[in-house]
């Protein structure tokens, strides 16, 4: 069989393998039963919070265990298809079968790093917070950028979002933004993108055509439940009102109806403007405030494990975990995982999950997950 099948059908085996572990496979198979046979009880909705909880845990290891036996199936109808087409000569549905390998391939891949998505909060929604950084109509128009290219990555992975807070630039882009991004697994993908982000390009904003270098700050926190505990005092909290605005006239109020909340302890701060009822936009950024002390909590038990820094204090401009340049060459580069592209623009239109990828896998495993860099 030809390298390039013998190549994918490594990468799978492998990636079935870590789907396997990850899964304690016999042990899976045992708790599915057990949970089958628990959703036939009668009495099972009598408490509904334990029924429900019960519920999800059955989808989701369903769903992992199914999956699993699919692209183990898929793997080997597809490798006799090849094998047949080759005994027959038939060079284009050997060709067929080799690129329905590599598709294979690069699901298993996707599958494996959800596998890995076994945290605390990863299965939350989650915000996506951008702060431009020094450097005026340039950084905000680079903060601009990451706004469209993280709600273009929402949109592909069938994602809602909503912009919860906005505040636009003095000439061009935005000081600031914060997005709400809800479905499956959101936080436990974009997690690893906290951190600072480095333009480099031909400044549109500069008549002598200089190359400039931008950067603008992410962060990322899970959206939490009211079942989490999060004691926050009253007497912590400084709160400030202010007039909505945004871009081209919109969420512009008369009124002061935006809300900024500090929390004075850890020096953490949210806004909310996206509600025309400043009481409305003051509940959703105690949630906000919430959520981000609860990240604020799960990272410092991470750098306890993992022995490393972690917290938002932590983030500064020596903190890059990616450079995009536009100019003199194309190319977006991870600087943790060594993941590359040669197609900026696919990647400020949404294309990041093979960045994510990578981290997510190094941040589980201490090892960058082997994704081919994107062309």
């Amino acid at each position: 069989m030809r390298a390039e099948a013998e190549n994918a059908t490594l990468q799978i085996k492998q990636a079935l393998d870590l789907l396997r572990r990850s899964l304690d496979w016999d042990r899976a198979l045992r708790r599915l039963d057990e949970l089958n046979a628990r959703v036939e009880d009668p009495k099972l909705w009598d408490n509904p919070k334990a029924a429900q909880a019960l519920m999800t845990e059955r989808r989701r290891l369903d769903e992992s265990i199914t999956a699993t036996r699919t692209i183990e199936r898929d793997l080997a109808d597809t490798r006799e298809l090849i094998e047949l087409a080759e005994m027959e000569g038939d060079e284009a549905l050997a060709d067929d079968g080799v690129a329905a390998l590599q598709a294979l391939a690069a699901k298993a891949e996707m599958d494996k790093v959800a596998a890995l998505l076994s945290g605390e909060a990863d299965n939350n929604d989650t915000y996506i917070e951008i702060n431009s950084g020094a450097g005026g109509t340039e950084s905000q128009d680079w903060a601009s950028m990451l706004l469209r290219m993280y709600q273009r990555w929402a949109e592909k992975h069938g994602y809602k979002v909503e912009l919860m807070d906005f505040n636009s630039g003095e000439t061009a882009g935005i000081k600031n933004a914060t997005l709400l991004v809800k479905g499956a697994q959101a936080y436990g993908w974009a997690k690893t993108e906290s951190g600072v982000h480095r333009l480099v390009r031909i400044s549109p904003y500069d008549s002598a055509a200089r190359r400039h270098t931008s950067f603008a700050s992410v962060w990322v926190y899970p959206q939490v439940d009211d079942e989490i505990d999060i004691d926050i005092k009253e007497s912590d909290l400084k709160i400030d009102t202010y007039r909505a605005s945004g871009a081209g006239g919109q969420h512009v109020n008369t009124t002061d109806s935006a809300v900024r909340i500090t929390h004075v302890p850890t020096g953490v701060i949210v806004a909310c403007q996206n509600e025309r009822s400043q009481h409305k936009n003051r509940a959703t950024a105690m949630k906000m405030l919430k959520a981000r002390l609860y990240e604020r909590e799960l990272a410092i038990r991470e750098a306890e494990i993992a022995k490393t820094e972690a917290g938002k204090s932590d983030i500064g401009w020596g903190h890059q975990i990616r450079s995009y340049v536009l100019q003199p060459y194309q190319l977006v580069k991870d600087l943790r995982t060594g993941v590359t592209s040669t197609s900026p623009s696919d990647v400020l239109d949404g294309d990041v999950d093979p960045f994510m990828a990578a981290a997510l896998s190094q941040r589980v495993t201490g090892e960058a997950v082997d994704v081919e860099d994107v062309d």
